[in-house]
């Protein structure tokens, strides 16, 4: 039951076949070259034909810590939107929904009707997309629990829904996982009773082997690996192991210390031709995981979660830079109860951490030289700490001080109160659709050139990650508005639908306002009369 589109594109610019929507799209951008104290702006064009896949597969996600507070609530809320159960709270009834989830609860601006209002849909009717209901769930955990089990532990779910999928849940079983006590915190020891032995290239041949077993028993067209497992520490970066994909297969099979577990998910993914999301802060995905995936043609994407707290910072600093103001401190201080709290509570996990938290303002700040000199930044200081009473109910405290007109302080404080797994919940399942949705989607410049994918790390899914992982060279985007502005335009491209920008013209220049408010907008499309005032100068 594939989420299908009923929209349909008129325009010479689209085709749609059984198997494929055609667009010719002109993408534009402005470049602008530095000569003395001169800037030099020149307006750039070129053609390319995209074309998106029409056909949906079926879609297997494989979640690595299945069994912990988001991988049990991700499956609870599937299988709950799945067969559409009702339970009750002290509050009465509830229906099952995917609020908080961009591809489900979402909607993006389609263009203006008859009368020059927004006309708006949801974000999956865009283009043909994976249904939640259709996917297959399975994964890994070092814990041995069944997932009703584990959902009875994360203290997540309603005691009433967790009841009406207890019977099916507690058929589901997470397979063996890789554990290794040098990176995750030794308070997880009395958890790692669910193991995968032996070296770490034997521990990679068995993640492979399940991901196959996956794939062949459920018949699934294309598998997606997600880590949504413990915060590892960073791993020690080093040259002639992590730097290119030989090296880091030659690490492997030489058993070296420093190639983590998650790092043997991400390579074990990539073999058996599968795309991999790191949903948490740790350097899994170094040069030489890059590199194995473009070779294999597979996309990769992370690091870490952007749940509430952090899209609110991405917000607020990027109002605050755009309207002039200057931050100058912003404090960060979080408590939760959670076993992702408890494996924070370790140095070193939280230092991991504490890194991504800490870097997700840098581009709104260096997009302002008229505020911050160069290398100058906001102070920013996070804090965690594991208080086991609330649970999974995180509470975030931010305070935000900028300089305002001559050097005056304005300061600003958010307290927030939230049920972390059920913000991170939704962001995996718009993890693994649009990445399911990415793939399906190749271009090229003309019909001399073959089809090409987008580049293997998928920056596009930046909007739900915390430290968005980027191809080299290229820019790190935090802001959220640019995040989700590159989706959205991303599939408008895919139709040959222009970028939003919100200027209105047809409200606000008088000829334009007649032409819409005589129904001439609608009739057809106006004569091409490009005028060269460039050229033939100003009538």
């Amino acid at each position: 039951m594939e989420k299908s589109s009923n929209i349909q594109v008129i325009s010479p610019n689209v085709k749609y076949t059984e198997n494929y929507i055609y667009a010719d799209y002109e993408y534009e951008e402005t470049l602008v070259t530095k000569k003395d104290n001169e800037l030099l702006v020149k307006p750039y064009q070129t053609s390319l034909c995209i074309r998106t896949a029409r056909k949906v597969g079926r879609l297997g996600i494989m979640l690595v810590g299945w069994g912990g507070n988001n991988g049990s609530t991700f499956t609870a809320a599937v299988l709950a939107n799945r067969h559409q159960l009702s339970w009750q709270t002290k509050n009465g009834k509830m229906d099952p929904n995917w609020y908080g989830s961009i591809t489900q609860a979402s909607t993006v601006r389609l263009g203006i009707d008859e009368s020059g209002n927004d006309v708006y849909v949801g974000m999956s009717e865009l283009l043909p997309m994976v249904h939640p209901d259709d996917l297959v769930i399975d994964g890994w955990d070092i814990s041995p629990l069944n997932l009703a089990e584990s959902m009875v532990r994360a203290k997540v779910i309603d005691y009433d829904l967790q009841q009406k999928l207890k019977k099916e849940m507690s058929a589901m079983k997470p397979r063996p996982a890789i554990y290794d006590p040098d990176f995750i915190a030794a308070n997880q020891a009395d958890r790692a009773t669910n193991l995968i032995r032996g070296s770490r290239y034997e521990q990679y041949l068995q993640v492979r082997a399940d991901i196959k077993d996956c794939r062949d028993r459920n018949k699934l067209d294309s598998v997606i690996v997600l880590w949504t497992a413990n915060t590892e520490r960073f791993c020690e970066v080093r040259a002639g192991v992590h730097d290119t994909s030989d090296n880091l297969e030659r690490a492997l099979r030489n058993n070296d210390t420093e190639i983590s577990p998650s790092t043997i998910f991400a390579m074990a993914a990539i073999d058996e031709g599968c795309c991999y999301i790191n949903g948490s802060p740790q350097n899994t995905l170094v040069s030489g995981v890059v590199e194995r995936a473009e070779r294999a043609g597979v996309f990769v994407a992370g690091d870490d979660f952007k749940s509430g707290q952090t899209k609110l910072k991405s917000v607020l600093v990027d109002f605050l830079v755009t309207a002039g103001l200057k931050p100058v401190s912003i404090v960060s201080y979080n408590h939760l109860g959670n076993n992702d709290g408890k494996n924070l509570s370790a140095p070193k996990q939280f230092r991991s951490k504490e890194i991504t938290k800490s870097n997700v303002v840098d581009d709104m700040v260096e997009s302002n030289n008229i505020l911050y000199k160069p290398g100058e930044k906001p102070d920013h200081v996070v804090v965690i700490k594991y208080v086991p009473y609330v649970g999974d109910s995180k509470r975030a405290m931010d305070e935000y001080t900028s300089e305002i007109l001559l050097h005056g302080t304005n300061t600003l404080a958010v307290h927030n109160t939230c049920e972390d797994s059920l913000l991170a919940t939704p962001l995996i399942l718009d993890l693994a659709l649009l990445t399911e949705l990415f793939s399906r989607v190749q271009l090229r410049r003309d019909d001399t050139e073959e089809w090409q994918s987008l580049h293997a790390v998928l920056s596009l899914v930046s909007y739900l990650l915390k430290a968005p992982l980027v191809a080299e060279g290229a820019p790190v985007v935090n802001a959220l508005g640019k995040q989700r502005a590159a989706i959205e335009n991303m599939m408008r491209a895919c139709l040959a639908l222009r970028p939003i920008h919100h200027m209105q013209l047809e409200h606000k220049v008088p000829f334009l306002r007649a032409e819409l408010q005589s129904g001439a907008m609608f009739a057809g499309a106006p004569p091409n009369k490009r005028q060269k005032h460039a050229q033939n100068g100003a009538q």
